[in-house]
């Protein structure tokens, strides 16, 4: 049996099992509220590893590695930051959104600056979603053409048509399950990666030896990168469509706060085994395309560890996938079908159409995907955008009479085009773009505070009330 051969049993076995735990509990997604929320609750150990997998999907993976093959163990600060950010939203937002019980982060903003925020809102949170998915099909592709040795355009597709199809079949209790299972198939197949990978190179004294000092600097990468991961990565928990749903799948919000801390701890360890995977496929694989790094180091491994690493890389992808298109399916439904298409509140209606918006949107970022080799620049874009809109959330629970309704409208606007602006222009100066997601609507916000013309926030004294 070669490698191929066997990774890709193992693999398939995995895809099998997990469509058998999605069309078991598609019973459960018989309205659209149950294929949105899942329609129970859950304990709070699940919905931390439901939240794990969406941000330890294969870009995290793939793009970590490829970071660590160029600047070292500072690669894993980006997971750090995301650990930081759990820790934070439990302190501070996690109980608030279960209070408000509101399961879009359109829903959120709202209630307090009106219908137009509504809109804008479900508008950058689309657009910031189908950037992540770009970043997750390519990686997904990268593994893919690895392991066959086939052209990586056709692995982008296969990859992306499989995991739409899958998605699909059973709604919010779907991914709770197989999330969890896609998290812990992940975990250990990462770790045997990273033992396979040191052992290649005679540990981490031989791979000290082998490489510069300055790949074990845990600040190689440079502050002003790990503070623009820490903005992107902050932020977009902050205000992600996927972790408010997954808050609001449990009971109570100490559940919710425990889930995150969950979530966290297990955020750190394998941000170093993943740039720890990156070093030493820089040792084993000199001058090939930083992309390739955690995929060639899987070419080398035995059939059986390569399968449990493809099959977790898989899962991941699946996971994560998963998460953006329940997410802007979700909006999609909340936000314009249903107050504009289907004003009666068809629940048949609603149910068929977030199914085949869950298709939609996982279909359309494939074709950037082709183009895309930056895997964890392009993630964090995506992750830079929804930070603009945490400024927002904080200023809703913690100060929801300052600034304007028309003030956050322009800034939602104007924070999307200036935040993919910056990217495409690239990062002029070496400023990242999540510094210009995080600037722009903390300087509109302040300018309408500063020329405030009675323009009130709709809700405000609700917004207050949940402030208290």
């Amino acid at each position: 049996m070669t490698n191929t051969t066997g990774a890709l049993l193992v693999t398939g076995i995995y895809v099998l099992g997990l469509a058998a735990i999605s069309l078991w509990v598609r019973r459960h997604a018989r309205s659209s509220g149950a294929y949105t929320d899942g329609g129970g609750h859950f304990p709070a150990v699940l919905i931390g590893f439901l939240m794990l997998s969406e941000f330890i999907g294969t870009a995290v993976s793939i793009g970590t590695a490829q970071t660590g093959y160029q600047v070292g163990i500072s690669a894993s600060w980006n997971l750090f930051a995301l650990a930081l950010g759990f820790v934070l939203f439990a302190w501070l937002m996690a109980r608030r959104y279960k209070q408000l019980g509101l399961n879009t982060i359109s829903g959120v903003l709202a209630s307090n600056y009106g219908e137009r925020t509504r809109i804008a809102t479900s508008v950058i949170t689309i657009f910031a979603l189908e950037i992540v998915a770009v970043s997750i099909y390519a990686s997904g592709g990268a593994v893919l053409a690895g392991l066959l040795g086939i052209n990586r355009v056709l692995a982008t597709v296969i990859v992306g048509v499989v995991a739409v199809v899958y998605v699909s079949v059973g709604g919010m209790r779907s991914v709770i399950y197989t999330n969890f299972v896609h998290a812990s198939i992940k975990y250990v197949g990462v770790l045997i990666a990273l033992a396979f990978a040191l052992g290649q190179v005679g540990g981490v004294a031989g791979l000290r030896r082998q490489l510069p000092a300055a790949m074990f600097d845990w600040t190689a990468v440079g502050w002003g990168q790990i503070v623009a991961w820490m903005i992107a990565g902050i932020g977009s928990i902050f205000s992600t469509q996927y972790v408010i749903q997954a808050v609001n799948a449990v009971s109570v919000a100490g559940k919710a706060q425990r889930a995150c801390f969950y979530c966290a701890g297990l955020m750190v360890p394998f941000g170093i085994c993943a740039a720890l995977i990156g070093m030493c496929a820089a040792v084993l694989f000199p001058g090939i395309e930083s992309i390739q790094a955690f995929p060639r180091l899987i070419g080398r491994m035995d059939g059986l560890a390569a399968g449990l690493v493809v099959a977790g890389l898989a899962g991941s992808l699946f996971g994560t996938i998963s998460a953006v298109s329940m997410g802007s399916a979700t909006l999609l439904l909340r936000d314009f079908y249903d107050p504009y298409f289907n004003p009666d509140r068809d629940d048949r209606r609603s149910l068929r159409f977030v199914r085949i918006a869950t298709l939609v949107v996982g279909l359309l970022p494939i074709a950037l995907a082709l183009l895309s080799t930056k895997v964890l620049m392009i993630a964090f874009l995506g992750k830079a955008l929804r930070a603009s809109l945490a400024v927002l959330v904080l200023l809703v629970f913690y100060a929801p009479r300052f600034g304007t309704a028309t003030g956050a409208f322009v800034s939602i606007i104007a924070s999307l085009v200036a935040t993919v602006g910056w990217y495409l222009a690239g990062n002029p100066w070496g400023v990242d773009n999540a510094y210009v997601a995080l600037a722009t609507p903390l300087l509109i916000m302040g300018l309408s505070q500063l020329f405030k013309r009675g323009d009130a926030a709709p809700a405000a004294g609700q917004a207050t009330s949940l402030s208290s």
